[in-house]
C-alpha cells in the first residue's frame, strides 16, 4: 500500500549511481537461546571455548547467560553474510555439548523469572555495569519478556552512492549548503520514517511467531493475554504473524508515554535524550542499591538508550567509552538497524539470502520515497496497520487503513511489493543479476497464499496436532544435525579458536586495568 500522498526519486537514478548500490554492506545480529535436551533454558554458564562474551567480536550473550547472540561483520556479500552466520552456529554446536539452539522467537519452557539466568561478564567495571543493567530490566519488566529472540538487520550505504546522489538531489533546488554527513543524516532518517509505515509488510512476510508455549504468560489470566488453546500447552492467535512484536513481547507501559521524534537528527537525540533523564516513580520506588546489591542502573524511564524498544534505529559505531547518542549527535547516521524481525525457525541460520535481498530493497525503496513527514511514534495509523498485521495478518478479512479508507490487505501488500520491485531492478543492474527482482517477486506467492509465510508454516503444523514445543524442539535437534554435518570451515574454526582465547585475555586486562571501585565508575557513567 503505496501512500498517494509520496513521490520517488527513482526517476533520478542513472546508471553510474545504480552502480554505487553494489557498494552496500550489511551485518546480522542474531540471538538465540541455549536450551536443554528437555527444552528447558540452558543452566551451564557461557562455554568458556566460546570466548568472554564480554570482548568476543561474534559470540556473545545478550539479557540471559543462556541468550547467545552471533554477530557477523560488516559484509559487502549476501551470501557471505548467511554463511559467516552458518560457521558461528556450527562452531557453537560443537562446543555446547547436548545443549542446543533454540531455533524460534518466543522461548522454550519455562519455569519462572528464576530459570533465565542473567548474563554474567566478569568482575571489570564495564562488565559489571552489561549485568547490572540486564538486573534493572528484569526488576523492571520480567526475565520473560527478556527470554524472546529475534534477528538485527544493519544496513549501510556507501559514499559514493551519497555523495551523487547528493549531487542529483542538489540539481533539483535541494540544499546545496548541507554537508554530506547532514545529507546522509537527514536522509536516513527519512527512510526511517518510510520503513514505519511500511514495515507491516515485513511482519506479514517474516513473522514467524504466531504461537507460544504457556508456560510465557505463567499465571496471566485469559482474560488479560486474549491467547486461544491451540494445543495442551500452546497458546497462539489464528491468524497472528509475530507475536514478539505484539503488547504479549516487548511490552513495555513506561514508555508508553514517550514521544521519541524521528523528524530529524536533532530531534531525535533531544527528545531521546529527554527520555534518558527522566525520572520515573515506580522505578524510584525500587530503588538503585538496595541491601548492597545494585537493582538497576538509575531510576530514570530508560537506563541507557538501548532500553528504547525501537522498530529501527539510527546508528554509529562509538568509540572506546563512548555513549551511542553521543556518537550520533556528533559525528551523525552511519548505518540503520532493523529490529523487527523474527527467527524463522525452519531455516537452519534463521533467515535467507533472498529475505536479505528484500530487505535490501525494502529499505531502498523507503529511501527513495519522498513522503510527508510524521514524526510522532504513535501516529494511529501507522500503529493501527502494524498492530493488525502482527494480530491477524493473515486473515482474509483484514483491511488496512489508508488516510479515510479501508484497503483490502492482499491489494495493499500487493501494491507495495509492485513498488519495491523498482528498486530490486535497481539492486539487479548493480550486481548485474535478477537475484534481487526474483527476491522480491517470491513474496507475491506469500501474499497469494498465507499459508507459505513461515507464521503460516507454523500454524499448519499447530493446526495438524503439533504443540509448539514439539515443532522447535524438532527443529532445533534438525539444526544441529545439519551444523554437524556440513564440511568443516576448518581455516574459520580456528580463527574463531583465536579469537576465543584473545577475548578471554582481553577481558583479564580490562579487568586488571579497573582503577575505579564500581560505585565510582556507575556515577561517573550516569553523569557523562
Amino acid at each position: 500500500m503505496v501512500n498517494s500522498e509520496c513521490t520517488s526519486t527513482l526517476s533520478i537514478v542513472d546508471d553510474k549511481l545504480a552502480s554505487t548500490l553494489s557498494g552496500i554492506v550489511r551485518g546480522v545480529e542474531k540471538e538465540g537461546l541455549r536450551v536443554s535436551k528437555e527444552s528447558g533454558v540452558a543452566q551451564t554458564e557461557h562455554q568458556i571455548a566460546l570466548g568472554s562474551a564480554l570482548t568476543h567480536p561474534s559470540i556473545t550473550t545478550d539479557y540471559s547467560e543462556a541468550l547467545l547472540e552471533f554477530i557477523t561483520p560488516v559484509l559487502n556479500g549476501v551470501e557471505e553474510t548467511v554463511e559467516y552466520l552458518s560457521d558461528l552456529h556450527a562452531f557453537t554446536s560443537t562446543n555446547i555439548g547436548n545443549e542446543r539452539v533454540w531455533p524460534a522467537s518466543m522461548p522454550c519452557q519455562l519455569d519462572g523469572d528464576e530459570s533465565i539466568p542473567i548474563a554474567m561478564y566478569g568482575n571489570s567495571n564495564v562488565g559489571t555495569l552489561k549485568h547490572v543493567y540486564r538486573q534493572g530490566l528484569g526488576v523492571r519488566y520480567g526475565r520473560t519478556m527478556q527470554s524472546i529472540a529475534g534477528i538485527h538487520y544493519n544496513f549501510s550505504l556507501p559514499d559514493a552512492f551519497w555523495q551523487d546522489y547528493q549531487a542529483k538531489l542538489n540539481k533539483q533546488d535541494a540544499n546545496p549548503e548541507q554537508s554530506l554527513q547532514d545529507f546522509k543524516s537527514a536522509h536516513y532518517f527519512s527512510l526511517i520514517r518510510n520503513f514505519r509505515r511500511y514495515s507491516w509488510i515485513l511482519h506479514y512476510l517474516f513473522g514467524a511467531s504466531p504461537v507460544l508455549d504457556k508456560s510465557f504468560l505463567g499465571d496471566r489470566p485469559e482474560s488479560e493475554h486474549g491467547l486461544s488453546a491451540l494445543g495442551e500447552n500452546t497458546l497462539g492467535m489464528p491468524y497472528a504473524t509475530s507475536l514478539r512484536m505484539s503488547d504479549l513481547g516487548y511490552q513495555n507501559s513506561a514508555q508508553e508515554a514517550l514521544h521519541v521524534s524521528y523528524a530529524s537528527l536533532e530531534d531525535y537525540v533531544t527528545t531521546l535524550a529527554q527520555a534518558m533523564e527522566h525520572k520515573y516513580k515506580a522505578y524510584q520506588d525500587i530503588g538503585v542499591k538496595v541491601d548492597g546489591k545494585y537493582q538497576q542502573l538509575n531510576t530514570n524511564v530508560l537506563q541507557i538508550e538501548n532500553e528504547y524498544y525501537s522498530d529501527i534505529r539510527p546508528k554509529r559505531v562509538t568509540e572506546s567509552g563512548e555513549k551511542p547518542i553521543s556518537a550520533l549527535r556528533d559525528r551523525g547516521v552511519e548505518y540503520i538497524e532493523v529490529r523487527i524481525l523474527d527467527i524463522n525457525p525452519f531455516l537452519a541460520e534463521g533467515l535467507s539470502a533472498q529475505q536479505i535481498r528484500f530487505l535490501d530493497s525494502f529499505l531502498l525503496y523507503c529511501l527513495f520515497s519522498q513522503c510527508p513527514q510524521t514524526s510522532d511514534t504513535s501516529c494511529p495509523e501507522i500503529k493501527g496497520n502494524q498492530r493488525n498485521v502482527i494480530m491477524r495478518g493473515r486473515d482474509p478479512e483484514l483491511t488496512l487503513q489508508r488516510g479515510e479508507k479501508q484497503v483490502p490487505f492482499a491489494e495493499a501488500a500487493t501494491e507495495l511489493v509492485d513498488a519495491i520491485m523498482g528498486t530490486a531492478k535497481l539492486l539487479d543492474k548493480a550486481h548485474s543479476s535478477f537475484e534481487y527482482s526474483s527476491a522480491v517477486y517470491a513474496q507475491q506467492a506469500k501474499i497469494d497464499e498465507p499459508s507459505l509465510t513461515p507464521s503460516g508454516h507454523m500454524m499448519g503444523l499447530i493446526d495438524s496436532g503439533s504443540e509448539f514445543i514439539e515443532i522447535a524442539g524438532e527443529q532445533a535437534d534438525k539444526h544441529k544435525l545439519h551444523f554437524a554435518s556440513l564440511d568443516k570451515n576448518t581455516e574459520f574454526q580456528e580463527n574463531l579458536k583465536t579469537l576465543a582465547e584473545q577475548s578471554l585475555r582481553d577481558q583479564t586486562e580490562i579487568e586488571a586495568k579497573d582503577t575505579l571501585s564500581f560505585d565510582e565508575y556507575l556515577a561517573e557513567y550516569n553523569n557523562s
